[in-house]
């Protein structure tokens, strides 16, 4: 009887041994695959960061923007010379309000003379005067594009680079006066015809020009 009972008490230690090995080797396992779930999931993030960066980043294609073209400013600037600067003289400066309220701020530059910076709501441009041929007065931005005309009456802002006029009717008091006085006695057109000479009738006697001493 002894004997069996001690055989029944040395199967029942060995069982749970064998049990308290069994579930040590399935605690480390489960620790395992849990840091490994954990590593993918951090990844995925990484990932997904670099996606959104690389779509910002990409530029848009085939469109030109006015902000754009104005952005850059060339490093250096010539001196001007003696042309330029006698037009610039006679370029009219301050903030000229233009058609459907725009207004242009033209502003001459101290420390460089000839120098225009000019803004129109957020833009800037860096202009230099430009001799013509007509007299009108012409102010260049050659990066950008932009144009500053400036006639008698009014002065517009237009962009090549873009094929936009960007500003019209901008005056400065100068111009209003002389708006005023086009609008009493305007001036004439070059599209206007010539005077026609009166013609002689026919069968009048036209006095013989005297020779000529010989």
């Amino acid at each position: 009887m002894l004997k069996s009972t001690l055989l029944t008490l040395v199967l029942a230690a060995s069982a749970g041994v064998a049990l308290a090995q069994s579930d040590a080797a399935k605690a480390p396992a489960k620790a395992a695959t849990k840091p490994a779930a954990k590593s993918t999931a951090a990844k995925a993030p990484a990932t997904s960061t670099k996606t959104t960066t690389a779509k910002k980043a990409a530029p848009a294609k085939g469109k030109l923007d006015v902000d754009q073209l104005a952005a850059h400013a060339p490093a250096t600037e010539a001196v001007l010379g003696a042309a330029e600067l006698a037009i610039a003289e006679r370029v009219h400066v301050g903030s000229l309000p233009c058609e459907l309220g725009n207004t242009v701020q033209l502003t001459a530059d101290a420390n460089k003379p000839g120098y225009f910076d000019l803004q129109i709501a957020k833009t800037r441009y860096r202009l230099v005067p430009v001799p013509t041929s007509t007299g009108a007065i012409r102010l260049e931005d050659a990066h950008s594009g932009a144009v500053w005309l400036q006639l008698a009456n009014k002065s517009m802002l237009m962009n090549h680079k873009l094929g936009q006029r960007m500003a019209d009717e901008c005056k400065s008091p100068q111009q209003v006066a002389v708006a005023e006085q086009f609008k009493l006695a305007p001036p004439p057109s070059v599209l206007d015809a010539a005077p026609v000479p009166a013609q002689v009738p026919a069968g009048t006697a036209v006095a013989a020009q005297p020779a000529a001493n010989r």
